[in-house]
This record gives C-alpha cells, sequence and structure tokens, in this order.
C-alpha cells in the first residue's frame, strides 16, 4: 500500500510539472514581443495601390461595375396593306343590318324620338309645321246681285281689327295675313269674328255673320325681323308617355328651330308675354325661357323677357317670340 501511494504522489507531481514547462514556454515568447515596445500589426497590403512614377501595375483582384448601351439602326421596311373597306369582312354595311334585323332590332322608333331633343349639326326640324306663315285666315263670301260690299274683322272686346272692301262681286277667297289695321300683328287666345255686309244697286244692304274662329300660332315677318305669335294654351302639353315627360313643349321646340334658322348667337330674342297678371305673365316667361334655354343657341343670355299686363287679355294668355335682326 506504501508503494502505490508513492506512485500516486509521483504521478500528480509529474503531471504538474509538465503543466508548468507548458505554460512557460507560451508565456515568455509573449511577454518578450510586449517588452519590445512594438504593437502587433497586420501588413499592409500594397498590391491595390497605383504607384506613381511606375506602368504596369498588377491587381490581383479588380471589379468593374457599369452599364453597357448598344445602338443599332436598320431599315424598317414599309408598311403597305392592300385592304379594301369596300370588301373586308365584317365592314359591309347589308352584313350589319341583315344581322340587326335578325334580331328584329327597332331602328326607327328610337330614332324619331330621340330626334325630337337632339341637336343636329344644323338644328333644322322641317318636318314641323304648326306656324303658319303668309295668309292665315282665308274668307269665303259666296253671293251673287252685289254692287258693293265691305268685310269687317272684329275680336271679342268688339275692336275692329282689319276691313275690306271692294265693288261689284266680292272674290271667291279673301285672305288675312294677321296684321291689324296698324299694321302690327294680331294677337292670338281671342275669339275673332266677321260680318259681310253687301249692298245691292237699290241700295239695299245685308248681313252675313260668320261663325267665330280663333288665329292659329303664325309668324310674321317685317324690316325688324322675325317674330312667332301663339296663344297660351299652346304650352298645355299634350298627355305624353311617361319617357318623354322630360321633352320640352311642341310648339316651343318648333319655336327654337325656326330661331335657330333665322339669325346668329349675335342676335337678340324678346320673349312677349300678355296677360292678365303680373304673376302670371311673370311665371309663364319664366318657364318659356327655361325650356328654350338648351335648344337655342347662344344660351338664355340672348333672351330678353318682357311682361304685360292687360285686364282684357285672353284668359290663357298671349306669347310673342320675337327675333331683332336689323
Amino acid at each position: 500500500m506504501a508503494i502505490n501511494r508513492t506512485r500516486q504522489r509521483c504521478g500528480i507531481v509529474c503531471r504538474c510539472s509538465f503543466a508548468f514547462v507548458w505554460l512557460i514556454s507560451f508565456v515568455i515568447p509573449v511577454v518578450a514581443l510586449a517588452s519590445d515596445g512594438s504593437e502587433s500589426k497586420s501588413p499592409e497590403d500594397t498590391t491595390m495601390a497605383l504607384q506613381g512614377g511606375e506602368e504596369g501595375t498588377i491587381f490581383k483582384s479588380l471589379r468593374i461595375e457599369g452599364e453597357d448601351r448598344i445602338r443599332i439602326e436598320f431599315d424598317r421596311p414599309v408598311l403597305d396593306l392592300a385592304l379594301d373597306a369596300r370588301t373586308a369582312p365584317g365592314l359591309d354595311f347589308e352584313i350589319v343590318r341583315a344581322a340587326l334585323a335578325r334580331n328584329g332590332h327597332d331602328l326607327v322608333t328610337p330614332f324619331m324620338r330621340q330626334s325630337a331633343v337632339a341637336r343636329g349639326p344644323l338644328y333644322a326640324r322641317p318636318w314641323f309645321d304648326t306656324f303658319t306663315s303668309g295668309n292665315v285666315v282665308g274668307f269665303h263670301p259666296a253671293i251673287e246681285g252685289v254692287e258693293r260690299w265691305r268685310l269687317d274683322v272684329a275680336d271679342s272686346r268688339g275692336n275692329t281689327v282689319i276691313s275690306y272692301e271692294g265693288e261689284g262681286k266680292p272674290p271667291e277667297e279673301i285672305n288675312w295675313d294677321g296684321r291689324m289695321l296698324d299694321g302690327t300683328p294680331a294677337p292670338p287666345g281671342f275669339t275673332y269674328s266677321y260680318v259681310l255686309e253687301a249692298y245691292d244697286r237699290a241700295g239695299n244692304k245685308r248681313n252675313f255673320v260668320g261663325e267665330g274662329f280663333e288665329l292659329p300660332p303664325y309668324e310674321v315677318q317685317d324690316e325688324r325681323g322675325v317674330a312667332l305669335l301663339f296663344s297660351g294654351r299652346e304650352l298645355q302639353s299634350p298627355v305624353l308617355p311617361s319617357d318623354a315627360a322630360t321633352l320640352p313643349v311642341p310648339i316651343l321646340l318648333e319655336a327654337a328651330s325656326r330661331i335657330n334658322q333665322t339669325a346668329t348667337i349675335e342676335h337678340p330674342v324678346q320673349i312677349e308675354v300678355t296677360a292678365r297678371s303680373f304673376e302670371e305673365a311673370k311665371r309663364t316667361v319664366d318657364d318659356i325661357v327655361a325650356q328654350l334655354t338648351p335648344l337655342v343657341l347662344g344660351g338664355p343670355f340672348r333672351f330678353q323677357p318682357i311682361t304685360t299686363v292687360e285686364p282684357n287679355a285672353p284668359d290663357v294668355g298671349t306669347i310673342r317670340i320675337g327675333v331683332v335682326v336689323e
């Protein structure tokens, strides 16, 4: 047992001695370097520097980034498509029309409905003929044995508006252009009547009273311009389908068409409404301006609204739209 303990002690001492010797061999060089006073630095790499005055410097590793632009010019051939639109497939009008006809499309009704409000390039609606021009009313006396005659036309107020007279047999037709004795146009809306006085050779007089009548919407022209006259009853639009509720009154649509064909936007448009009260006249003229604004060239700045109050005016009022072109 004493021998084994002695061996163990010797082994421990030997191991300690060996570790101490190894540590001394590692630390001494480090201490020697530290005591020398020089810092531990890595050597500089001078291979990446261009030396002044020297040529042919060789770089071990060099990376250059950039962009290459290459311009290539070549002649393009002329594009010549020998196509005839009259014979190209799908462009034949008859083919398109036949295709629409097969499905039963109505090509007339939508066009006619849209043409009532659409503004064409010429703004002409020649199918409108509500306004009469020239002769407004015609009288046809048929009497024999007359030496002289006289025809008087009066309104419902008892005022004589026009008279005709002559010798011998009266003509088969007497036309009235709507102008009164003073040259102004007679206002529509009143009920007019006429009386024919006929004298024979003996001096006997006979009176022929005609039936009452009203003046239709008509157009008169003079040196100042064109005037459109109609009764306020024309503003009472007939019953229209629900999809046409926003359409203007037909008489105003025709008036706008005539205005656009008669004058340019520099000419003012006078809208005169005659009624029994100012409120009625003002309401009517404002409604007319609102409906004509999107239809007449030049916009609302051309309109000159005029309200006239007459206690004995027609109950529906009278409207006169004049275009001053002088």
